[in-house]
């Protein structure tokens, strides 16, 4: 992750938000994008907020996203970005496809699970 995130992804001291995107569309993923970005300017640098993208999403997690550059601009301010390992196997997706802003786990569906367990707000624009 960017040594400028505000949260270590597998230590958060405070439940946050978890953000689902599985949606290809790209105008369906630039609105996410600024969803977040309203997001995080209303709860404050203080809430950890997480995007978990799988499936056809994953398009926005690649290097080559017209997107990326909006994506390294809100990791750099703290978002975390959770990237499906058995989506990019489905897809044939490297992790050097992968910006470098993001973190791969082994199914974005499980971690989905695993963090509203830990009581994060789930939220699917």
């Amino acid at each position: 992750m960017g040594s400028m995130s505000a949260t270590d992804p597998d230590d958060v001291t405070q439940p946050g938000v978890v953000v689902h995107l599985n949606d290809p569309d790209p105008a369906k993923q630039a609105a996410v994008l600024v969803n977040i970005t309203n997001l995080r300017v209303e709860l404050g640098a203080g809430t950890p907020v997480e995007l978990v993208v799988h499936g056809p999403a994953l398009a926005l997690a690649r290097r080559d996203s017209p997107d990326a550059a909006r994506l390294a601009t809100l990791t750099e301010a703290g978002l975390q970005v959770a990237v499906c390992a058995n989506s990019m196997r489905a897809l044939q997706v490297t992790s050097e496809d992968l910006a470098g802003t993001v973190r791969v786990v082994p199914s974005g569906v499980a971690h989905l699970v695993h963090r509203q367990r830990e009581g994060w707000a789930y939220l699917r624009p």
